[in-house]
């Protein structure tokens, strides 16, 4: 298993285009391989101390935090599918992201521990 996550900040009034967004972008994962993706739109983000979900992506007043991750089988997969999926046509007609995508955070994990998947 293979992990990748993001923290994205979405304006609140582009829900349901984000979910859209997200919902046709899931099925071209799936198609290269992806196995799950969990899309999450922010409920309860408290603003930290020190640090926090909200100014780790400079989310601007209005904005929601989306955190979502992709389960690979492996970071081998992962790999060869981002390599395809920016290759494929499909990525240009994919329509902008309804979010400023300078601002996303992503990461790439090797889970070391996994509760209820075999």
């Amino acid at each position: 298993m293979y992990v990748a996550g993001l923290v994205i900040p979405v304006p609140e009034d582009k829900m349901d285009a984000y979910r859209r967004w997200a919902e046709n972008g899931a099925s071209f994962f799936k198609e290269y391989g992806c196995l799950e993706i969990v899309e999450s739109w922010e409920d309860f983000v408290p603003d930290g101390q020190q640090t926090d979900f909200r100014r780790a992506v400079a989310a601007q007043p209005g904005e929601k935090i989306v955190f979502t991750w992709q389960v690979w089988p492996d970071k081998e997969t992962f790999y060869a599918a981002e390599a395809r999926m920016h290759e494929d046509e499909r990525m240009d007609t994919a329509g902008d992201p309804p979010f400023d995508a300078r601002r996303l955070i992503l990461g790439c994990f090797q889970p070391v521990f996994a509760m209820g998947r075999a």
